[in-house]
């Protein structure tokens, strides 16, 4: 038998865990399996609509492990009416559920019809359910007192005005939303929110599409409001029809090479220019040049000894012009 010598001897220890090591590929503490628990939901929202509430919420996208959820995730929506105190499995137990929603950009929508909670005040909960059953918790919970809804308001009229689109309707309500599209804008937004049955939109640009649509708002109490359906849409493209205010002020002065005139400037953002005119004594007033919109003019052309009378108008981009200001007579020497 062959004996090795001692500097190539394994030591006791080391030779059993050379042997462990051969007969597994791992050493440590068992791996816990991932639990695969879709995130709780933290943003549910919802609103009385017309004859529906809408609830809407982010759909989650990872687990509590902060993991990708790759398979599809079901949202359990319930509705009913809570006790006091508020015992969330207690609500459970006797809400309504709703699983079907529509999903857009990741969020979810819900439509529920609202006869069925009038008068009542409702609480709304959601929680996630993956592909392998496995539930969240349950999200902040919404309540609302749910009441008749407001009348829709009438399409709204549009009309044009120096001031902007002037928009009016009709229908009962003390409180009013107005949204608007601009251009190819796929989505209404809110821009006012007025007591009474019309609003200016001062903001807008001649020759650009528009369509405007109203909704009415009523305090549902609880710090909540309950809102009608929208109304029919109006579009409309704003036309310019509009001239520049009469420009003020006018002098006329002798100068070394005619006659010099000024003005006070009109301040219209879509002044374009002014129109100078001048006659001979009381002779009709003809035009004499366009300027640009600074408020001066020299005319060079007035010959000595003759007397003249001078006027100004404004006009815009659209080519819209004003009435003409009062005359101012000079004799030229």
């Amino acid at each position: 038998m062959r004996v090795w010598p001692p500097e190539r001897r394994l030591q006791p220890g080391l030779a059993a865990l050379l042997i462990l090591s051969a007969g597994c590929g791992y050493i440590g503490q068992p791996i816990v399996p991932l639990a695969n628990i879709p995130q709780r939901v933290t943003d549910l929202a919802a609103v009385e609509r017309g004859s529906l509430i809408i609830a809407h919420c982010t759909v989650p996208t990872l687990t509590t492990e902060n993991n990708i959820i790759k398979a599809s995730v079901k949202l359990d929506l319930r509705i009913g009416v809570a006790g006091n105190p508020f015992i969330p499995g207690d609500w459970a137990n006797q809400a309504k559920p709703f699983s079907q929603f529509e999903s857009k950009d990741g969020i979810a929508t819900f439509k529920i019809p609202a006869n069925d909670w009038t008068g009542k005040q409702v609480t709304i909960g959601v929680r996630a359910m993956g592909a392998n059953g496995k539930r969240s918790d349950w999200s902040n919970f919404e309540t609302l007192p749910i009441m008749a809804p407001p009348a829709t308001p009438s399409a709204p009229t549009v009309e044009d005005t120096a001031a902007g689109e002037r928009i009016t309707w009709t229908g009962a309500g003390d409180r009013f939303r107005v949204l608007r599209k601009v251009g190819d804008e796929k989505e209404y937004t809110v821009v006012a929110t007025v007591t009474s049955h019309e609003w200016t939109d001062a903001g807008i640009e001649y020759g650009k599409s528009y369509s405007y649509i109203v909704q009415a708002v009523a305090d549902a109490g609880n710090g909540k409001v309950a809102e009608s359906d929208l109304s029919e849409a109006t579009p409309k493209t704003p036309k310019d029809t509009f001239p520049p205010a009469v420009p003020a002020g006018l002098r006329a002065d002798r100068s070394a090479n005619g006659v010099s005139l000024v003005w006070e400037p009109d301040t219209e953002a879509d002044l374009a220019g002014y129109r100078i005119y001048r006659s001979e004594g009381n002779g009709t007033l003809q035009k004499l040049a366009d300027t640009n919109s600074v408020p001066s003019y020299s005319d060079t052309t007035a010959e000595h000894g003759k007397t003249y009378r001078y006027a100004v108008g404004a006009f815009d981009k659209a080519g819209n012009e004003s009435d003409r200001c009062a005359p101012v007579e000079i004799r030229f020497p």
